[in-house]
Protein backbone atom coordinates (compact mmCIF):
# COMPACT_ATOMS: atom_id res chain seq x y z
CA UNK A 1 0.00 0.00 0.00
CA UNK A 2 1.47 3.35 -1.07
CA UNK A 3 1.79 5.92 1.67
CA UNK A 4 -0.24 9.11 1.94
CA UNK A 5 1.44 12.47 2.40
CA UNK A 6 0.74 16.20 2.14
CA UNK A 7 1.67 18.12 -1.01
CA UNK A 8 2.40 21.84 -0.76
CA UNK A 9 1.92 23.91 -3.91
CA UNK A 10 5.09 25.74 -4.94
CA UNK A 11 3.96 27.30 -8.20
CA UNK A 12 1.69 26.82 -11.20
CA UNK A 13 1.03 28.14 -14.68
CA UNK A 14 -1.35 27.52 -17.57
CA UNK A 15 0.01 25.10 -20.17
CA UNK A 16 -3.03 25.54 -22.41
CA UNK A 17 -6.41 27.29 -22.11
CA UNK A 18 -7.82 24.38 -20.07
CA UNK A 19 -4.67 22.71 -18.68
CA UNK A 20 -2.69 23.83 -15.65
CA UNK A 21 0.83 22.72 -14.70
CA UNK A 22 1.30 22.47 -10.93
CA UNK A 23 4.57 22.12 -9.04
CA UNK A 24 4.47 20.63 -5.53
CA UNK A 25 6.84 19.61 -2.79
CA UNK A 26 6.11 17.14 -0.05
CA UNK A 27 4.77 18.97 2.96
CA UNK A 28 6.31 16.47 5.38
CA UNK A 29 9.86 16.98 4.13
CA UNK A 30 10.23 13.34 3.10
CA UNK A 31 11.76 12.28 -0.24
CA UNK A 32 9.60 11.27 -3.19
CA UNK A 33 10.99 8.46 -5.35
CA UNK A 34 9.15 7.44 -8.51
CA UNK A 35 9.75 5.68 -11.81
CA UNK A 36 8.97 7.83 -14.87
CA UNK A 37 5.54 6.79 -16.11
CA UNK A 38 4.03 6.38 -12.64
CA UNK A 39 1.21 8.49 -11.19
CA UNK A 40 0.00 9.90 -7.89
CA UNK A 41 -3.52 10.10 -6.51
CA UNK A 42 -4.94 13.29 -5.01
CA UNK A 43 -7.38 12.63 -2.15
CA UNK A 44 -10.21 15.04 -1.28
CA UNK A 45 -13.94 15.16 -0.49
CA UNK A 46 -17.02 16.09 -2.48
CA UNK A 47 -19.19 18.90 -1.12
CA UNK A 48 -21.35 16.32 0.66
CA UNK A 49 -18.33 14.94 2.51
CA UNK A 50 -17.94 11.77 0.46
CA UNK A 51 -14.25 10.91 -0.05
CA UNK A 52 -12.86 10.61 -3.59
CA UNK A 53 -9.57 10.73 -5.45
CA UNK A 54 -8.09 11.55 -8.86
CA UNK A 55 -5.02 10.17 -10.60
CA UNK A 56 -2.32 12.31 -12.26
CA UNK A 57 0.83 11.16 -14.01
CA UNK A 58 4.03 12.63 -12.63
CA UNK A 59 5.51 15.04 -15.18
CA UNK A 60 8.73 15.77 -13.27
CA UNK A 61 11.91 15.61 -15.34
CA UNK A 62 14.52 14.09 -13.03
CA UNK A 63 18.13 13.06 -13.56
CA UNK A 64 17.33 9.71 -15.12
CA UNK A 65 18.25 7.79 -11.99
CA UNK A 66 16.49 6.64 -8.82
CA UNK A 67 17.34 9.75 -6.81
CA UNK A 68 14.41 11.37 -4.97
CA UNK A 69 12.62 14.14 -6.83
CA UNK A 70 12.68 17.57 -5.23
CA UNK A 71 9.45 18.54 -6.96
CA UNK A 72 6.31 16.65 -7.94
CA UNK A 73 4.85 18.13 -11.13
CA UNK A 74 1.50 17.26 -12.69
CA UNK A 75 -0.72 18.57 -15.48
CA UNK A 76 -4.42 18.98 -14.72
CA UNK A 77 -7.16 19.27 -17.34
CA UNK A 78 -10.08 21.42 -16.26
CA UNK A 79 -13.43 19.65 -16.36
CA UNK A 80 -16.49 21.90 -16.28
CA UNK A 81 -18.15 21.43 -12.90
CA UNK A 82 -15.48 18.97 -11.82
CA UNK A 83 -14.75 18.64 -8.10
CA UNK A 84 -11.01 18.18 -8.66
CA UNK A 85 -10.97 21.18 -10.99
CA UNK A 86 -12.54 23.30 -8.25
CA UNK A 87 -9.95 22.11 -5.76
CA UNK A 88 -6.84 22.50 -7.91
CA UNK A 89 -7.85 25.61 -9.85
CA UNK A 90 -8.28 27.53 -6.60
CA UNK A 91 -5.11 26.25 -4.91
CA UNK A 92 -2.57 28.95 -4.02
CA UNK A 93 1.19 28.64 -3.36
CA UNK A 94 1.79 27.43 0.17
CA UNK A 95 -1.53 25.60 0.44
CA UNK A 96 -1.59 21.82 0.78
CA UNK A 97 -3.57 18.85 -0.49
CA UNK A 98 -3.38 15.15 0.38
CA UNK A 99 -1.86 12.63 -2.02
CA UNK A 100 -0.57 9.08 -2.21
CA UNK A 101 1.70 7.12 -4.50
CA UNK A 102 3.50 6.49 -6.64
CA UNK A 103 1.46 3.89 -8.51
CA UNK A 104 1.55 2.14 -11.87
CA UNK A 105 3.75 0.18 -14.25
CA UNK A 106 3.47 2.40 -17.34
CA UNK A 107 7.27 2.56 -17.34
CA UNK A 108 10.26 1.74 -19.49
CA UNK A 109 11.58 -1.73 -18.62
CA UNK A 110 15.28 -2.46 -18.13
CA UNK A 111 14.75 -5.84 -19.79
CA UNK A 112 13.55 -4.34 -23.11
CA UNK A 113 15.79 -5.01 -26.11
CA UNK A 114 13.67 -3.40 -28.82
CA UNK A 115 15.11 -1.26 -31.61
CA UNK A 116 12.37 1.38 -31.49
CA UNK A 117 9.87 2.93 -29.08
CA UNK A 118 6.59 4.40 -30.32
CA UNK A 119 5.24 6.72 -27.62
CA UNK A 120 1.71 7.90 -28.37
CA UNK A 121 -0.28 10.38 -26.32
CA UNK A 122 -3.22 12.78 -26.42
CA UNK A 123 -3.95 15.66 -24.04
CA UNK A 124 -2.42 15.24 -20.60
CA UNK A 125 -1.59 11.67 -21.60
CA UNK A 126 1.68 13.17 -22.85
CA UNK A 127 2.91 13.92 -19.30
CA UNK A 128 4.53 10.54 -18.51
CA UNK A 129 6.71 10.88 -21.62
CA UNK A 130 8.04 14.21 -20.36
CA UNK A 131 9.18 12.45 -17.19
CA UNK A 132 10.83 9.74 -19.32
CA UNK A 133 13.08 12.13 -21.27
CA UNK A 134 16.27 11.55 -19.19
CA UNK A 135 15.79 7.78 -19.43
CA UNK A 136 15.22 8.02 -23.17
CA UNK A 137 18.40 10.04 -23.59
CA UNK A 138 20.35 7.27 -21.85
CA UNK A 139 18.66 4.44 -23.77
CA UNK A 140 19.30 6.10 -27.12
CA UNK A 141 22.97 6.61 -26.22
CA UNK A 142 23.51 3.14 -24.74
CA UNK A 143 21.43 0.95 -27.03
CA UNK A 144 21.19 3.03 -30.19
CA UNK A 145 17.40 2.64 -30.24
CA UNK A 146 15.07 5.13 -31.89
CA UNK A 147 12.20 6.91 -30.15
CA UNK A 148 9.20 8.40 -31.93
CA UNK A 149 6.88 10.57 -29.83
CA UNK A 150 3.45 11.00 -31.44
CA UNK A 151 1.32 13.69 -29.79
CA UNK A 152 -2.29 14.31 -30.78
CA UNK A 153 -3.99 17.66 -30.13
CA UNK A 154 -6.63 19.80 -31.76
CA UNK A 155 -4.36 22.79 -32.39
CA UNK A 156 -0.94 24.25 -31.64
CA UNK A 157 -2.10 25.82 -28.38
CA UNK A 158 -2.93 22.39 -26.97
CA UNK A 159 0.51 20.86 -27.60
CA UNK A 160 1.48 20.54 -23.95
CA UNK A 161 5.23 20.75 -23.22
CA UNK A 162 5.84 21.41 -26.91
CA UNK A 163 8.99 23.42 -26.14
CA UNK A 164 10.42 20.59 -24.02
CA UNK A 165 9.90 17.95 -26.69
CA UNK A 166 11.12 20.23 -29.48
CA UNK A 167 14.31 21.06 -27.57
CA UNK A 168 14.90 17.38 -26.78
CA UNK A 169 14.55 16.51 -30.47
CA UNK A 170 17.21 19.10 -31.36
CA UNK A 171 19.57 17.80 -28.67
CA UNK A 172 19.18 14.03 -29.01
CA UNK A 173 19.76 12.22 -32.30
CA UNK A 174 17.40 9.27 -32.51
CA UNK A 175 14.43 11.12 -30.99
CA UNK A 176 11.66 12.26 -33.31
CA UNK A 177 8.65 14.36 -32.34
CA UNK A 178 5.46 14.09 -34.44
CA UNK A 179 2.64 16.57 -33.73
CA UNK A 180 -0.75 15.46 -35.06
CA UNK A 181 -3.21 18.35 -35.21
CA UNK A 182 -6.84 17.45 -35.91
CA UNK A 183 -8.41 20.93 -36.15
CA UNK A 184 -5.81 23.51 -37.22
CA UNK A 185 -2.18 23.41 -38.34
CA UNK A 186 0.62 25.35 -36.66
CA UNK A 187 1.15 28.93 -37.72
CA UNK A 188 4.58 27.73 -38.87
CA UNK A 189 4.27 24.03 -39.75
CA UNK A 190 7.19 21.71 -39.06
CA UNK A 191 8.62 18.79 -41.01
CA UNK A 192 7.04 16.05 -38.90
CA UNK A 193 3.68 17.73 -38.27
CA UNK A 194 0.65 15.86 -39.55
CA UNK A 195 -2.98 16.75 -40.10
CA UNK A 196 -5.40 14.39 -38.37
CA UNK A 197 -5.26 12.04 -35.44
CA UNK A 198 -2.33 10.08 -34.04
CA UNK A 199 -3.32 6.95 -35.95
CA UNK A 200 -2.24 8.70 -39.17
CA UNK A 201 1.34 9.16 -37.96
CA UNK A 202 1.41 5.78 -36.25
CA UNK A 203 0.42 3.97 -39.45
CA UNK A 204 3.00 5.96 -41.44
CA UNK A 205 5.72 4.79 -39.04
CA UNK A 206 4.97 1.22 -40.16
CA UNK A 207 4.99 -0.56 -36.78
CA UNK A 208 7.16 -3.66 -36.84
CA UNK A 209 6.38 -6.74 -34.80
CA UNK A 210 10.03 -7.74 -34.47
CA UNK A 211 11.46 -4.42 -33.33
CA UNK A 212 8.92 -2.07 -31.77
CA UNK A 213 7.45 -1.49 -28.32
CA UNK A 214 4.56 0.97 -28.13
CA UNK A 215 3.13 3.04 -25.29
CA UNK A 216 -0.39 4.49 -25.53
CA UNK A 217 -1.68 7.08 -23.08
CA UNK A 218 -4.65 9.42 -23.09
CA UNK A 219 -8.13 9.38 -24.55
CA UNK A 220 -9.68 5.88 -24.22
CA UNK A 221 -10.96 5.85 -27.81
CA UNK A 222 -7.49 6.72 -29.12
CA UNK A 223 -5.91 4.04 -26.94
CA UNK A 224 -8.34 1.39 -28.17
CA UNK A 225 -8.00 2.33 -31.84
CA UNK A 226 -4.20 2.57 -31.70
CA UNK A 227 -4.06 -0.75 -29.85
CA UNK A 228 -6.06 -2.41 -32.63
CA UNK A 229 -3.80 -0.85 -35.28
CA UNK A 230 -0.64 -2.09 -33.54
CA UNK A 231 -2.05 -5.54 -32.88
CA UNK A 232 -3.05 -5.86 -36.53
CA UNK A 233 0.52 -4.92 -37.44
CA UNK A 234 1.66 -7.95 -35.48
CA UNK A 235 2.97 -6.42 -32.27
CA UNK A 236 2.66 -8.84 -29.34
CA UNK A 237 0.20 -7.62 -26.71
CA UNK A 238 2.96 -7.36 -24.02
CA UNK A 239 4.71 -4.89 -26.35
CA UNK A 240 1.67 -2.57 -26.42
CA UNK A 241 1.51 -0.84 -23.06
CA UNK A 242 -1.58 1.22 -22.28
CA UNK A 243 -2.92 3.77 -19.85
CA UNK A 244 -6.33 5.39 -20.34
CA UNK A 245 -7.28 8.84 -19.02
CA UNK A 246 -10.96 9.21 -18.15
CA UNK A 247 -12.39 12.58 -17.09
CA UNK A 248 -14.42 12.52 -13.87
CA UNK A 249 -16.75 14.98 -12.21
Amino acid sequence: MAEQFPLRLVSSYMLAPTVRHLVFERGDGQPFVFAPGQFIQVHFHYADGKPTKRSYSVATVGNGDAAPAERIEIAVSYVEGGAATTLLANLHPGETINASGPYGRFCLFDTDTNRRYLLVGTGTGITPYRAMLPQLRRLIAERGCEVHLVFGARNEGELLYDADFSAFEREVPGFRYHACLSRAARAQPRERDRSGHVQVALEALQPAADGDIAYLCGNPNMVDEAFALLKNAGLPVPHIRREKYVSSK
